[in-house]
């Protein structure tokens, strides 16, 4: 496992190598993803949040990471989630391949996060789809978000800081 978040590469949504180093000097919010839940009306929040700040010179940006670990509710094919996101909720961020974010075969990325900002209740898990981490500019894990906490992102606690 990398040591530190921008040590990492990831693929985006088109299988191509995504190297967090690029993310160097920005905050960084890290969502896992589904586009069958009942949280997925949060692609909203995230796109004004990501057009807030990413507008604004904040130096801020949302990677979304696909995982049909949690009811199955993310089933498609990554072209077919690209495009529903798209589609129904205009999403511009960066979108990543699907993973899975709890057990052996969790991406370091999320391994990582869980062992810097876990959970009190269940330290090894990922609780549900739209589970957020905030990543600040130098690559540490600064706050966990779970799902439902969407409102507090958009009202600006995000870039506190």
């Amino acid at each position: 496992m990398a040591e530190k978040f921008h040590d990492q590469t990831v693929k985006d949504i088109t299988g191509q190598e995504y190297k967090l180093d690029q993310l160097k000097g920005k905050f960084v919010l890290v969502v896992n993803v589904a586009s069958k839940c009942g949280f997925t009306k949060q692609y909203t929040g995230l796109e004004k949040l990501y057009q807030d700040y990413n507008n604004n010179g904040q130096d801020f940006v949302i990677l979304g990471f696909p995982c049909n670990q949690f009811g199955s509710q993310e089933p498609d094919t990554e072209e077919n989630i690209q495009k529903f996101c798209k589609n129904t909720y205009n999403v511009s961020f960066p979108m990543f391949s699907k993973i899975e974010v709890n057990g052996s075969k969790a991406v370091p990325l999320y391994s990582q996060v869980l062992t810097k900002f876990p959970d009190p209740k269940d330290p090894k898990e990922i609780k549900w789809n739209f589970t957020k981490f905030l990543i600040d500019r130098e690559g540490n894990v600064i706050k966990r978000y779970e799902p439902g906490d969407i409102s507090k992102l958009v009202k600006g606690e995000t870039l506190s800081q």
